[in-house]
């Protein structure tokens, strides 16, 4: 059975060095695979999956990668060299744990292409993509700056976006826990009194007193309730169908589809542009760009743009039969092709989508900073309504 071996071996220069190798099925092959790259065996003991793949891998780290990957290739140093050396000086246990499989497998002849692409889900299916096309056209040096230039651009667009969103997440916060603090402590402490005083109350206080004792004696249960719900979804998720119809809410939906649908445009376009510019075919290319942008309803399209590409149509022309592209892209592919500089066109158009991306943002959250605070405010002025609304009648009584 194949799996994992960690082993110390040594040069013809007598120099000892200890790694693992993966995907091996006895200490007979390990030393064969050793063997063909100038190493001695020494000793050889089986060992577990290294727990890094399990872990996760920042964004920024890929990023960082990909660089000094593209600056040390470039430099003169080989493949398996460049790895090497990013392997001793990246920090992340897990990270390096990739990096030393991924050289691994490079050194006993594996393709760059087919050696990355076990880890899809760090380096996504465009760097893998890249990877591919640079082989292939002997452009890998380029293929790799323009793959990191990409990769973040991409990381400073979700960066931005949820930085934007950072401040309304807050207010959302804050107004849960301050809802919570008045209906869990709060609220009982004047219903405590209001029996006392048998006061009677009206519809809203015994609606918040009923709320509150739900909450306080029977949280385990809405907390299982989450739970299971949460599971529900995440099963539901995974099914093709609800998915397909998730991805087409996601671009129709209120408020949230424009900004959603120019995102999902600039992903495609971007790697579109930037694939066929270092002379990836265009149905590859297409299809890449699909897997990147995560749409089912752009997948389903993009099959459709292959078959017409391939009966000899033009990018452009094929873009224009489907309301799922932005004018200014359709319009810059056929000025593009025109002039025979696509890639940079698109590469222009993605631009401009992540500027209105950026604007959208910014217009989406001067809107709703004040909407949020003032639905705040009405919430707890409701539930303090609430509170002190027997109090009122008490006191007219009195009189």
């Amino acid at each position: 059975m194949r799996g994992l071996y960690q082993y110390t071996a040594k040069d013809q220069a007598g120099r000892q060095y200890s790694g693992t190798y993966d995907d091996v099925a006895s200490v007979a092959a390990l030393r064969k695979e050793l063997g063909k790259m100038g190493y001695v065996l020494v000793r050889a003991r089986r060992g577990r999956k290294p727990a890094a793949r399990r872990k996760k891998v920042k964004q920024s780290e890929v990023v960082t990668f990909v660089y000094k990957f593209a600056e040390m290739y470039s430099a003169g140093l080989s493949i398996a060299k460049s790895l090497e050396t990013l392997e001793q000086q990246t920090d992340n246990s897990s990270f390096r744990g990739v990096i030393a499989d991924i050289r691994q497998n490079i050194e006993t002849g594996s393709s760059l292409q087919k050696a990355f692409s076990k880890y899809t889900d760090i380096f996504s299916n465009f760097f893998v993509g890249m990877l591919e096309a640079g082989e292939s056209g002997a452009k890998l040096g380029q293929a790799l700056g323009m793959s990191a230039a990409y990769l973040e651009k991409r990381m400073d667009l979700r960066r931005q976006i949820r930085s934007a969103f950072a401040y309304p997440i807050m207010v959302c916060i804050v107004c849960l826990v301050v809802v919570s603090g008045l209906v869990g402590f709060v609220v009982p402490v004047f219903s405590k009194l209001y029996s006392q005083l048998h006061v009677r109350l009206p519809g809203p206080t015994q609606a918040l007193v009923s709320l509150s004792y739900i909450l306080r004696h029977y949280w385990w249960i809405i907390v299982l309730v989450m739970i299971g719900a949460s599971m529900l979804w995440r099963r539901l998720s995974r099914d093709p169908r609800i998915r397909a119809r998730l991805d087409v809410v996601k671009l129709t939906m209120p408020v949230f589809g424009k900004l959603n649908h120019m995102v999902v445009m600039s992903h495609f376009t971007r790697t579109f542009a930037m694939l066929a510019s270092v002379d990836v075919s265009l149905i590859r290319a297409l299809e890449v760009a699909s897997a990147v942008a995560h749409n089912h309803k752009l997948s389903e399209i993009t099959k459709e743009l292959q078959l017409g590409i391939e009966a000899g149509n033009s990018v452009g022309e094929c873009f224009r039969k489907y309301d799922i592209f932005p004018p200014a892209i359709t319009q810059l592919a056929l000025s593009g092709e025109e002039v025979g500089e696509l890639p940079q066109m698109l590469n222009r158009g993605a631009d401009f989508l992540d500027k209105d991306i950026e604007r959208t943002v910014h217009a989406l959250i001067a809107k709703l900073e004040p909407l949020l605070t003032v639905i705040m405010g009405v919430v707890v002025a409701i539930i303090l309504m609430a509170v002190y609304l027997p109090m009122f009648d008490y006191m007219r009584h009195l009189e």
